[in-house]
């Protein structure tokens, strides 16, 4: 294909923002008028990342739709391209967006423009995260990344918005600085930061370690991973509806690529090595934060806290080392990116009625909402992992493969599964059955028309994903077969090495 369409989709968003900079006027006029530029440009860039991923050949496990050229100074260099793993998360990106723009729509109330731009502008930074194939232009859009949501928490968030805000801001910059200093290694011993070139080299063992850690502590604060999380549920309640889907659906699945990608691709003795303390602390995550959750008061705060649980079964799988749990892994990521956006724009639909995120506010919901009661029970279910949802497929797949590997971390993974039955559906009688004891309930409207544009293709999804799970799986079974035999590969090599050398 001649066409630049990585390139395309990525900067396309950049010009909804320039014709969204000229429009002026009334704020009321000029709202519109950026809703509708900006979901037009968010629907042809979803539109474009179908025609990728028909175009995409499965049976190839390189690097496709690859573009490159010398960018800014020498060592830096603009090379994009896409994988089987990739490619999902660029159209998750691409289809999550006008979602948001739409639910935006009537929660925002003022400095629509403004807002409209920055979710373009985190469009385009997201995409160009999936699609890097040079380690300083993946850095540059995953730091770049930092400062439209950064500004969505800080002027459009609730009233503790200026500190979620900086919270959320000066976690993920720290951590981020030890992978910057990582990447600069990595040039000076390899005088290269192209991906391709670097994934088939063997960077040398002795570099290994230090290289992993400087990446894992920017990954693990984007995951989040405990103990490193408090700024999630912070930035979540704090956020507006869209902020909180946009945090969800993609900007936590950043980190779980970057571990597949960088820690598993390019320092797989290093991986093996440092398994045990993902291991520890993704199992802390799901049992820990899955606790918390049952005693959250704030419908938001609690789903933040589940999904620090959730994405403790994707670094669980990812570290797995095989098929089913690194498969399971980005099952799980995508799943957790439509589900996870969905449950915030069930809050935010109530919330926009009742201005109130604390369950004890609610009570019998589904006596005067009925079809919201029914979309919300599917989201809740799939969140849970009801087989038949999309929730299932990714955890049983991860449960699969870290049983091959590690027993005891399979049994402690299976107990957040009890425990997301457990606060999931509490949370759900809490807020949809029982008596009315609220008058403000007894006088609540069913979902309107936009609402329901905005859930009802999530809700497809959440059942399809469940039923037809090869959508997801054909995509990426090659890219990571390819994986999983490279690293098998390496470790056989240094433990072969290590045989060969011992006395």
């Amino acid at each position: 294909m001649n066409l630049p369409i990585l390139t395309i989709i990525t900067f396309l968003p950049l010009i909804g923002v320039f014709f969204i900079l000229f429009n002026k006027g009334e704020e009321e006029r000029v709202g519109k008028i950026s809703f509708h530029v900006s979901l037009l440009t968010s629907l042809l860039v979803f539109v474009l990342s179908l025609f990728l991923w028909f175009s995409f050949d499965k049976t190839i496990s390189s690097f496709q739709f690859v573009e490159e050229k010398k960018w800014i100074i020498d060592f830096v260099k603009y090379k994009v391209g896409v994988d089987g793993i990739s490619i999902l998360f660029v159209v998750l990106t691409a289809f999550i967006t006008p979602i948001c723009i739409v639910a935006t729509y009537n929660s925002v109330k003022f400095r629509k423009k403004d807002f409209f731009i920055a979710l373009l502008v985190m469009e385009t930074m997201m995409i160009g995260v999936f699609c890097s194939l040079d380690l300083f232009l993946f850095y540059l859009f995953f730091e770049a990344g930092l400062i439209p949501m950064f500004l969505i928490i800080g002027i459009w968030g609730g009233i503790r918005r200026v500190y979620a805000a900086f919270k959320f801001f000066l976690y993920t910059l720290l951590g981020s600085v030890f992978m910057l200093i990582a990447i600069i290694f990595i040039y000076m011993q390899t005088g290269t930061t192209d991906v391709e070139a670097l994934l088939a080299l063997d960077i040398p063992v002795q570099y290994q370690y230090l290289l992993w850690l400087g990446f894992f502590a920017s990954f693990a604060v984007k995951t989040p991973m405990w103990p490193v999380h408090t700024w999630l549920p912070d930035a979540h309640v704090e956020a507006p509806t869209s902020g909180s889907v946009i945090l969800a659906a993609i900007l936590l699945k950043m980190a779980g690529y970057g571990f597949i990608r960088f820690s598993l691709g390019l320092f797989p003795v290093a991986s093996d090595f440092f398994s045990p303390l993902v291991f520890s602390l993704s199992i802390i995550a799901i049992v820990y934060t899955s606790l918390v959750a049952l005693v959250q008061k704030d419908m938001k705060k609690l789903i933040a806290y589940s999904s620090v649980a959730h994405m403790g079964f994707v670094t669980i799988g990812i570290f797995a080392f095989n098929s089913q749990g690194i498969e399971g892994s980005i099952f799980q990521m995508i799943s957790h990116g439509i589900v996870s956006a969905a449950l915030f724009l069930c809050v935010g639909v109530v919330y926009d009625r009742m201005h109130t995120r604390q369950i004890s506010d609610y009570g019998g919901v589904s006596n005067v909402m009925p079809n919201y009661a029914i979309v919300f029970m599917i989201f809740i279910l799939a969140s849970l992992g009801l087989p038949g949802t999309s929730g299932f497929v990714g955890e049983i797949l991860v449960l699969i493969g870290i049983f091959k590997t590690n027993y005891l971390v399979a049994f402690f993974a299976a107990t957040g599964v009890v425990l997301s039955a457990c606060y999931s559906l509490s949370l759900y009688r809490r807020v949809c059955f029982g008596e009315i004891t609220n008058d403000k309930v007894k006088v609540l409207k069913d979902m309107n028309y936009s609402e329901f544009i905005t859930l009802i293709p999530l809700l497809i999804l959440v059942i399809l994903l469940g039923v037809y799970p090869n959508i997801i799986l054909d995509t990426i079974s090659t890219s990571v077969e390819n994986l999983v035999s490279v690293y098998n590969g390496k470790i056989a090599t240094f433990n072969n090495c290590l045989l060969y050398t011992s006395p």
